[in-house]
């Protein structure tokens, strides 16, 4: 189906900070970036286990994986000035709805892209933080192409 209804006043005007501080964009895409995730990673660990057991896990994405995301991915300009912490992960969030409301990815794209970019050891806290912030600014990296430049 198609949403780019939802968006067409963001379209209209094409600007990154619009995108990026849409509070609505936020609420949307924080259902779609901890979907996606742990789907990935339930994929990322299901595909690594030697017991061969299918696992599922239902981990949020916490705001310094998304806030680290987008400073790497150098893209603070789709935030809001002076942006805390929890403003760049609603960034970032608001980004992944705009792309997918786009049908520039689907959920299966988004979930794909970031099992194929996790690695390590997922079960260490410290060790996931810092591959799932790798697996995110390379997706923000990527999505790039679909944003406006200005």
């Amino acid at each position: 189906m198609d949403y780019e209804f939802l968006i067409s006043d963001l379209n209209l005007n094409k600007s990154q900070r619009a995108i990026g501080t849409d509070k609505g964009l936020a609420k949307i895409g924080d259902g779609i970036v901890n979907l996606t995730y742990s789907v990935a990673k339930s994929i990322f660990l299901t595909k690594n286990n030697p017991n061969d057991n299918n696992i599922r896990t239902g981990k949020k994405v916490s705001k310094t994986i998304l806030e680290t995301a987008l400073k790497n991915a150098n893209m603070k300009s789709f935030a809001k000035t002076r942006a805390n912490a929890h403003d760049l992960a609603d960034t970032v969030e608001s980004i992944v709805a705009y792309v997918w409301l786009n049908n520039k990815m689907s959920l299966k794209d988004i979930i794909d892209f970031l099992a194929d970019n996790l690695s390590g050891d997922l079960y260490n806290r410290t060790k996931e933080i810092e591959k799932a912030t790798i697996a995110f600014t390379n997706l923000l990296n990527y999505i790039k192409k679909f944003l406006p430049e200005k």
